[in-house]
């Protein structure tokens, strides 16, 4: 008894008599088309609304850029209008654009630093277990998750120089001559006899940040160094390695790429923050950003060209630095 092949008269009879077996069309079945349509169905919502919600958005910003539109002619400005570099030559060209620009790299490297090293110093701290350690963790995560208008309100008026309570212990028991007006006082700053050209309002305004986002990397760091395995440590400690040792060659190498990705997302939303000086300080006392300073053009002047060629430039900075720390320590931090 044999098997029936595929040349047996009984699949012949199935198929039909010198009939060649069906081939999908293309070299593509009829499953395989339907399961892409199916594809394109599922993700067409989150398409329409990132299309609609973002794309459309920046590409209106950048034909504003190009245009001469103020508020009284909004309705007038079109996508097809005239176009020109005037707004990038007026902005780039005004007194007061190098200084916001400078005000806002130092504000940003400054927060990130202290943000993510106030982070590290936290997870840290709260790294080995003890009785109420999940209590404190979760209070880490205040100031991330309080209103910024409360977060400012009470720092407003923590530092307001005439019943501020840091004033009120520094005249009292720190020897101040006088109150100082943290987010008012563009005047130089001296720390441990040391003149700095900061100024109190904008280093006030650095502390702010740092101490509102250092819980974001306090959430990072943590899980990476509960993910450090503890037999590296140990076998470091049966060597005779110190913990500032163990700290240097085992533990910081496995936070680098970690300390990487938070240095580039902290940077990013540092540049282009704007409601924490904005509510702080309102601009002044050498703290306007680019941010406060596009929405006084928008605002204040009415000038919607200016302030789209601002915004603009300011995502076409913010690129450029991005790039360059990427193609400079992205890769040799991946690799530690």
């Amino acid at each position: 008894m044999s098997l029936a092949g595929p040349s047996s008269p009984m699949l012949a009879s199935k198929r039909g008599d010198g009939e060649p077996p069906p081939r999908p069309r293309h070299g593509e079945s009829a499953r395989a088309r339907e399961d892409r349509r199916t594809g394109y169905l599922l993700i067409s919502p989150t398409v329409i609304i990132v299309f609609t919600m973002v794309v459309l958005p920046i590409l209106w910003t950048i034909s504003l850029g190009f245009q001469q539109v103020r508020l009284l002619n909004l309705r007038q400005a079109g996508v097809i209008g005239d176009y020109s570099l005037e707004n990038f030559s007026n902005v780039l060209g005004s007194s007061g654009f190098v200084d916001a620009l400078l005000t806002t790299l130092v504000y940003s490297v400054a927060g990130t630093a202290f943000a993510i090293g106030l982070g590290l110093l936290a997870a840290l701290a709260l790294r080995r277990p003890f009785r109420g350690r999940g209590l404190v963790r979760a209070s880490m995560l205040v100031p991330y998750v309080a209103p910024v208008v409360a977060a400012t309100f009470v720092w407003s008026t923590m530092l307001n120089p005439q019943f501020g309570v840091l004033n009120y212990y520094g005249t009292r028991l720190l020897g101040w001559d006088e109150p100082v007006a943290f987010l008012s006082s563009a005047e130089p700053v001296s720390i441990l006899g040391f003149d700095t050209h900061v100024s109190v309002a904008l280093l006030s305004c650095v502390l702010f940040e740092a101490w509102r986002s250092f819980p974001f990397a306090f959430l990072f760091l943590t899980a990476r160094i509960q993910a450090i395995p503890e037999s590296l440590e140990e076998a470091a400690t049966v060597d005779g390695a110190t913990p500032t040792q163990r700290f240097r060659h085992i533990v910081l190498p496995q936070l680098l790429p970690t300390i990487a990705v938070l240095t580039v997302l902290r940077f990013i939303w540092t540049f282009n923050n704007f409601d924490d000086i904005y509510l702080l300080t309102g601009g002044g006392a050498g703290t306007q950003v680019v941010a406060v300073r596009v929405y006084d053009y928008l605002i204040n002047r009415g000038d919607i060209g200016a302030a789209a060629a601002q915004a603009l430039v300011l995502a076409a900075i913010l690129a450029v630095l991005v790039t360059v720390y990427l193609k400079l320590f992205g890769r040799s931090e991946e690799a530690a």
